[in-house]
């Protein structure tokens, strides 16, 4: 089982975006020292609910501060960016970290990004798998052209190739694909790309979506050996505490201020009206499905998530409780006290 940090950058009301910023670094930091995993970095626009606008930027500071741990983006909007701009810099992550480094894609909202960046409301509808193959096609090929809806260009030559590891390796970055939907997840069980999925989901509704992408990922002619080996990530949160109420109340107290604060911030493109969820009933609906309480809950808790999905992989959001010392307390306790009851 292998357990990561997830880093929204959240600015909580009365902080600046500097100090959540630097909280961020600082988290990753200490996912390192603590012996976590990965650390899984978001990305957003315009809005305090996460205030880095580009994770592979973030995840490019990260990977030259740490030695072990791996990197990767939770995720890269690919409707506002050019899959080929953002293959070459996995291509770079990839290659100059020498392997530590995950692409982690989605397709985003209807938000306001869309104008800002040129993309349009149709990247979002429907360009995400025109962009997602030719982004896949950057990272496994040598030359590439594209006579897309939305891409057209002649063959030119894929620079830095993605599979020249000094080690020898043959492989590209992973790819990971964020899916909410079971569009989403044919998407990725037909390209055989393992899924990240969201913290507002339970056990029963990741384990469906596994079942799903594994017969799509079947039915298109991938082996039961890769299928099998398929290294989805369930997102959720982590806030451990001598006692189970103790943690709550610490997310409790911090989480809601800033998920409304966060989230009214956002503004579709097209003024399509928005349903948002209560701030303080989504924390509690956070606090009951992931490991939130004394390490041996929490430990429970992901270890009856894997057995119960299949999932091995975990991207937790350490910064719930907003304040730095005890994020890093959080990650310390995480790795210290939880980890190990988990091998």
């Amino acid at each position: 089982m292998r357990v990561g940090a997830f880093v929204l950058a959240a600015q909580f009301p009365g902080q600046g975006q500097g100090e959540a910023l630097h909280r961020a670094v600082r988290s990753a930091e200490a996912a390192e020292a603590a012996g976590l995993d990965s650390v899984w970095l978001a990305e957003h626009h315009f809005v305090p609910y996460g205030v880095c606008p580009s994770a592979v930027t973030l995840a490019a500071l990260l990977l030259g501060r740490t030695e072990r741990i791996r990197v990767g983006t939770a995720v890269s909007v690919l409707p506002t960016a050019h899959p080929v701009a953002l293959g070459e810099q996995a291509a770079l992550l990839h290659l100059t970290s020498g392997g530590r480094f995950s692409l982690g894609v989605g397709r985003g909202g209807p938000w306001v990004d869309l104008e800002v960046f040129g993309a349009g409301l149709a990247a979002y509808e429907k360009g995400f798998p025109e962009s997602l193959d030719l982004l896949l096609r950057w990272l496994r090929e040598p030359r590439v052209a594209a006579q897309g809806e939305r891409f057209a260009f002649r063959e030119v030559a894929v620079v830095p190739r993605p599979d020249e590891l000094l080690d020898g390796s043959a492989e590209g970055p992973e790819v990971v694909v964020a899916c909410t939907s079971p569009a989403s997840v044919r998407l990725a069980g037909e390209r055989g790309l393992p899924m990240l999925l969201g913290m507002h989901c339970g056990d029963e509704d990741k384990a469906e979506m596994v079942a799903l992408w594994r017969r799509h990922a079947l039915d298109a002619g991938h082996s039961p050996d890769v299928v099998a080996r398929a290294g989805h990530v369930s997102a959720g949160v982590a806030q451990i505490a001598d006692g189970r109420e103790e943690a709550e109340e610490t997310l409790v107290k911090a989480m809601p201020g800033w998920l409304k604060k966060g989230l009214d911030a956002h503004v579709t493109v097209d003024g399509r009206l928005r349903s948002m969820r209560d701030p303080v009933a989504y924390t509690e609906l956070l606090c009951g499905l992931h490991p939130v309480g004394p390490p041996r809950l929490a430990a429970d808790r992901l270890a009856a998530t894997s057995e119960r999905t299949g999932i091995t992989r975990f991207a937790l959001l350490v910064e719930g409780s907003g304040d730095l010392a005890a994020t890093e307390e959080n990650v310390r306790r995480l790795g210290a006290e939880v980890l190990p009851q988990l091998s």
